[in-house]
């Protein structure tokens, strides 16, 4: 057991970016199975680490879009929804959630503007 934990140790510092990617896709695993069962804050927690790992991974911004949106955060939702789809201009599953994500803003804004 001690040859492969420094066996990865030194993959982690010859290969820093192929241990990033592998630690970042075990975040977003997580993170999708706590979002599935409901628990957002662990969900969030996982989404943060796994971009923080890989901040290029527009897949990762589109789940921690996800949920800052569950938590209420739009305007760091709106962020992460751009900049993942900046990365990823194609995607339809990430423009099919920030489309629905702005619909849900517009209603929201005309909603506190009726109020005020």
């Amino acid at each position: 057991m001690r040859a492969a934990s420094l066996l990865f140790a030194v993959f982690a510092v010859a290969f820093p970016a192929a241990a990033a990617a592998v630690d970042s896709d075990d975040e977003l695993r997580f993170g999708i199975e706590m979002a599935r069962k409901g628990l957002w804050f662990e969900a969030r927690f996982r989404f943060e680490k796994a971009v923080q790992l890989a901040p290029e991974d527009a897949e990762a911004l589109n789940d921690l879009a996800v949920a800052l949106e569950q938590h209420g955060e739009f305007d760091k939702a709106r962020e992460a929804y751009e900049k993942a789809l900046k990365l990823k201009p194609r995607s339809l599953y990430i423009q099919q959630n920030y489309d629905l994500f702005r619909e849900a803003d517009e209603k929201r804004n005309r909603r506190s503007k009726k109020k005020s």
